[in-house]
């Protein structure tokens, strides 16, 4: 009997019915796919490679097959015969497909493990792992005895999911013991059984809809995961012609509020950004899971009111380490006494507290940066009414203040337009021929200047209105 559904399109249901419609019956209107879509399931490839080493000596039941099929489940069965752990074991129950990552088994119990590229457990991988749990503890009742050792079926004791431990830092080697955490969900999936055969028979009369439901955009087409098909669903929203009413472009400044606000400031005004990376596994000594990595920052220097704009910047190469060299350059470049201007600054003294814990021999410098950090974003959150403008749409987000601040500078013009893709770029570069390297490392170098070179406009601008 083939498959009605598998886990991948049951989840696909439970995040939206159209979803799962579409990703059935119409695939070809299906978002292109990106290639950072493509490193994502990499990655989650990669790390469920790297846990099998905690359960050495496994047998894979996929195969060679690029997908699990009913061949997967018939090469499961034989394998559970005198195997005691098997990789990709795929079950099928009430026509559902699903595979366990890792399945255990100890003496006549089995242990589940599915594994994710995350720092903790979330929601959805509860439900993910109630659908094993349904399947495979039912499946196994369909086996006979005698197939089994003990000539008992053995029972689906624990279902785990093996996450990063968020708080392993790597020294040397990765030590795969340490970077994985198991979390049991027993008792959360167990709490879950009663709904399942209801999904499923309700995503199974799905199937046989003669349109694609009419269910509106809305928060379920990026949670839990982004919809590859919101291209199609966006494409569908009624566009009302109507006359466009262009937003008032004066700024208003609270000039009492501005200069409470800035009064400490001190020159040289430092225009300071970070450009950061994530490596799920950390690539680098004394380094944690998906911790930001600043491979970049930009600095602009402004050492009085209308003097010439002096620019610093360092970018590393994408392949060691670029903390160390960027921590003594930027201790250079900040100097002693000046105010640190960002947007934002949550981020740049996350990152740099982090720098201080890595790197305590330069704490010191570090804290001292830290303590000097401003936040140019502040004045212009609605709520503060310091600085604002209608046409900011009661956005604070740089990307759209600038164009009413200075309307001259565009990230439009540029390769790398937003932090998610030169983080994403720069770590490709290791991979790249010479010649792209070179071009990615301009780019990279001309999106984190707009960002710093956009807050001083920014701040001049203000300073002129006021």
């Amino acid at each position: 009997m083939r498959p009605t559904l598998s886990k991948t399109t049951y989840m696909y249901g439970m995040q939206c019915h159209k979803r799962f419609y579409l990703n059935r019956f119409h695939k070809d209107l299906a978002n292109p796919e990106e290639e950072q879509t493509q490193a994502i399931f990499q990655t989650g490839t990669d790390v469920g490679l790297l846990a099998q080493q905690l359960f050495p000596g496994g047998v894979n039941a996929q195969g060679e097959e690029e997908w699990h099929s009913e061949t997967t489940v018939a090469r499961t069965a034989e394998l559970l015969k005198n195997h005691a752990i098997i990789y990709e074991a795929a079950f099928m129950f009430n026509e559902v497909l699903c595979a366990v990552d890792i399945l255990v088994r100890k003496g006549n119990k089995y242990y589940a493990y599915e594994v994710k590229s995350t720092n903790s457990v979330k929601e959805q991988h509860i439900e993910d792992a109630a659908l094993q749990y349904y399947i495979v503890s039912n499946a196994l009742q369909t086996f006979t005895p005698g197939m089994f050792e003990g000539k008992v079926i053995p029972s689906l004791a624990e279902v785990a999911i093996l996450h990063f431990n968020k708080e392993y830092v790597r020294i040397g080697d990765i030590e795969v013991g340490k970077l994985f955490k198991p979390s049991s969900v027993i008792e959360e999936v167990e709490a879950k059984q009663a709904y399942i055969p209801k999904n499923i028979a309700d995503f199974k009369k799905l199937i046989y809809l003669k349109n694609i439901p009419d269910i509106e955009m809305g928060p379920q087409c990026n949670k839990p995961y982004a919809c590859n098909f919101s291209n199609y669903c966006q494409s569908l929203l009624a566009v009302e012609e109507q006359e466009e009413i262009a937003l008032d472009q004066t700024i208003i400044v609270n000039q009492e509020s501005w200069t409470h606000f800035s009064q400490d400031f001190q020159y040289p005004l430092f225009f300071f950004d970070f450009e950061t990376v994530m490596y799920a596994v950390p690539e680098f000594n004394f380094s944690r899971p998906y911790q930001q990595i600043p491979f970049q920052y930009s600095l602009h220097i402004l050492f009085e009111p209308h003097a010439k704009l002096k620019h610093n910047s360092h970018l590393g190469n994408g392949m060691a380490d670029p903390r160390p060299d960027l921590i003594e350059q930027m201790i250079r470049d900040l100097g002693s006494s000046g105010s640190i201007i960002t947007w934002n600054m949550s981020f740049e003294k996350g990152v740099i507290a982090k720098l201080s814990i890595d790197f305590p021999e330069y704490e010191e410098e570090l804290m001292a940066i830290h303590s000097r950090i401003v936040d140019l974003m502040h004045p212009f959150r609605p709520k503060q009414g310091v600085v604002y403008s209608e046409a900011f749409e009661g956005s604070y987000s740089i990307k759209k203040v600038l164009p009413v601040m200075a309307p001259e500078l565009s990230y439009s013009d540029l390769n790398i337009q937003e932090g998610g893709t030169a983080s994403f770029m720069y770590g490709q570069m290791a991979g790249l021929e010479p010649n792209e390297r070179e071009q990615l490392r301009e780019d990279l170098l001309a999106y984190c200047h707009l960002d710093t070179l956009a807050m001083v406009k920014i701040w001049e601008r203000v300073e002129g209105v006021k």
